[in-house]
């Protein structure tokens, strides 16, 4: 099957081209004609398979079919709600690509940053808005957007959004907009409290089931090198010193962890970049953008800065700490080999880790392929003082990050109250 047979619009259909999508994803394939033919849907589907495309797509078509008249006002017609900021500015920067040859005008909002130019922007007027819920509230109750003519409404990252405590925002918003609208539902995972929150926005869905978060793509080659964690860092430069590795996106576990690491590459002349929650959205958006234009070779990040990370052929994924749940090594190495390209996940694996790669293994049903020649395998040694001193130091981080996130995360899901 072709996008030609989805009956997409030529405009539209131009755009993809010029973007290289040829045959739709999975995904795309069964979502795009059941959007279009105006029902209410609830896909289960994973980072890397094309769901972007699966709701904006039709999201342009059905808006421009309808709205864009030079007679009519620019009316706000469609909201997307996700759960950050990078990936608020992934999904417009796709609607830009995908609906460059339409009269459909979007933006996107977000906080952390000052809010002069998105209101400038909102009142020139749009058909599009992609929204994470704080900026979305905050600019309701200052009366600068309204949501009473909203037909189409997709809610992204369903799972994540209750992971992150936006559940008392989300029922907001759904308040404020008609019940006579269509409603896209995405979510990676569909536990028993994502279904009761879908029920309460759809009606007589259609259901699409995709790629469920305990696979990964067959795209992807996973590979696993154990090591000991005084050689954690050496093993690291032995493997970017691969000609084959052009650029990589390399997982920290914490904060402190993730500056350390671009600092230590830095030393070796090697271009790298951190970003995580203590960065500034200005700063995250400029590393994020040199890493896209290939100025910088590593881009290390923590889990939640990493959430939203699209960046187009992104072959090699690094775990420099492999994550202790499962699902978020699945989301992880879901950064390359997204919509059928191919793509390497690397992990590197200290003793204290071992009993995380049990997890996976048995979360993904797959045995990760072990490299076993390099130069600094995992052994019984036990570390020197100084080891042990600077792992406790770690450890102690570790702990109050942990303890410091779940006190913030208190803290907004209070005020939200």
């Amino acid at each position: 099957m072709t996008f030609k047979d989805l009956e997409i619009t030529p405009s539209i259909l131009s755009a993809l081209e010029d973007l290289g999508y040829t045959e739709p994803t999975p995904i795309q394939e069964q979502a795009i004609p059941k959007v279009l033919n105006r029902k209410d849907l609830i896909a289960c589907a994973q980072t890397g398979t094309g769901k972007t495309a699966a709701f904006a797509v039709p999201m342009i078509q059905l808006i421009q079919k309808i709205e864009c008249d030079k007679n009519k006002p620019t009316t706000l017609r469609g909201l997307i709600l996700t759960p950050t900021r990078e990936l608020a500015i992934q999904i417009e920067e796709s609607i830009r690509d995908y609906g460059k040859n339409t009269d459909v005008k979007h933006t996107v909002i977000y906080g952390g940053v000052k809010q002069h130019k998105q209101v400038a922007r909102m009142k020139k007027g749009v058909h599009i808005l992609v929204a994470t819920p704080g900026r979305l509230l905050d600019l309701i109750n200052q009366g600068y957007i309204d949501l009473g003519d909203i037909k189409m409404f997709v809610l992204d990252e369903a799972d994540r959004m209750l992971d992150m405590g936006f559940i008392h925002d989300i029922r907001k918003v759904i308040k404020m907009i008609p019940k006579q609208r269509q409603s896209l539902f995405f979510s990676a995972t569909m536990p028993n409290d994502i279904v009761q929150l879908s029920n309460t926005i759809l009606t007589d869905p259609e259901e699409v089931a995709v790629a469920p978060v305990s696979s990964t793509a067959e795209t992807i080659d996973q590979y696993l090198y154990y090591t000991n964690r005084p050689d954690k860092k050496k093993l690291l430069l032995h493997i970017l010193d691969q000609d084959h590795i052009e650029q990589v996106l390399l997982f920290s576990r914490t904060k402190h962890g993730a500056d350390r690491i671009a600092r230590n590459l830095a030393k070796q002349k090697i271009k790298a970049a951190a970003i995580h929650g203590d960065k500034s959205q200005n700063h995250r958006q400029k590393v994020l953008n040199r890493f896209k234009d290939k100025q910088i070779k590593v881009l290390v990040a923590t889990d939640i800065a990493a959430r939203g990370i699209d960046i187009d052929h992104l072959e090699h994924v690094i775990n420099y700490d492999v994550p202790n749940e499962a699902e978020t090594y699945v989301h992880r190495i879901g950064r390359s080999g997204r919509a059928g390209r191919d793509g390497v996940a690397i992990s590197i694996c200290e003793p204290e880790e071992n009993a995380y790669i049990r997890d996976i293994e048995k979360l993904t049903d797959q045995k990760i392929t072990v490299v076993k020649d390099h130069p600094y395998p995992q052994t019984d040694k036990p570390m020197t003082a100084a080891e042990k001193k600077e792992w406790r130091k770690e450890k102690e981080r570790r702990k109050q990050e942990f303890f410091a996130q779940r006190k913030k995360n208190k803290k907004s899901k209070a005020s939200r109250r």
